[in-house]
């Protein structure tokens, strides 16, 4: 398992002898391999120690301290540096699965039944829900990764397979001040409901 592949490319041995050479296309070379490592799901490990490796390596490398007439390499290697870092990012962020649809009735299992509970809102506020939940930590002290408590939980309100992550990236881009509209919501709908219930009290006395 190669580690270091990533200082083995053509654009490492260009900045490595910081000659004045086609950078162009042996960053592209770079970059194309940094995203074919990052999508091959089937060693997350191998792929995150291998971009801490070069991250260090782009950071500290002695030629981002050249002199000017040689900033066009030391450029590469901040964009370099940059991209790597915004892979990482890419990397760690939840990635959810698709649910697999859940078991009916008429299926031969018994312990997989279908959900008394049908989600009938919009899938978008059911993400901010599961996210909420995820943030809180009030599900196993916290301890049960976004990845596997957002399946569990579609399955308890009867829904199938939700890209919950691409709903979450909706969610963010929202440009209102509060972008947690459902949450506001509830919590609006169930402070009203409180007072309702206080004023229904008072009028019993």
């Amino acid at each position: 398992m190669n580690y270091f592949l990533l200082a083995e490319t053509e654009f490492f041995r260009l900045i490595n002898e910081a000659g004045d050479c086609n950078m162009e296309t042996a960053y592209t070379a770079f970059a194309s391999q940094v995203i074919e490592l990052c999508s091959d799901s089937t060693d997350i490990t191998r792929t995150i120690i291998a971009l801490a490796y070069i991250e260090i390596e782009l950071q500290h490398h002695p030629v981002r301290n050249l002199p000017e007439e040689k900033k066009e390499i030391a450029n590469y290697v901040s964009k370099a540096l940059s991209f790597v870092r915004k892979m990482q990012k890419f990397i760690a962020a939840p990635q959810v699965p698709p649910l697999i649809p859940i078991q009916t009735s008429t299926d031969n299992t018994n312990d997989n039944t279908a959900s008394p509970l049908q989600w009938t809102g919009n899938a978008i506020d059911l993400v901010e829900l599961i996210y909420g939940i995820n943030e809180m930590g009030c599900i196993n002290n916290g301890n049960m990764p976004l990845k596997q408590l957002a399946p569990l939980l579609y399955k308890i309100f009867g829904v199938e397979s939700k890209d919950c992550y691409r709903f979450y990236i909706d969610i963010k881009r929202r440009k209102n001040e509060s972008r947690t509209y459902f949450l506001d919501k509830m919590q609006e709908k169930l402070n009203e409901k409180m007072l309702r219930d206080e004023e229904m009290e008072r009028m019993r006395r």
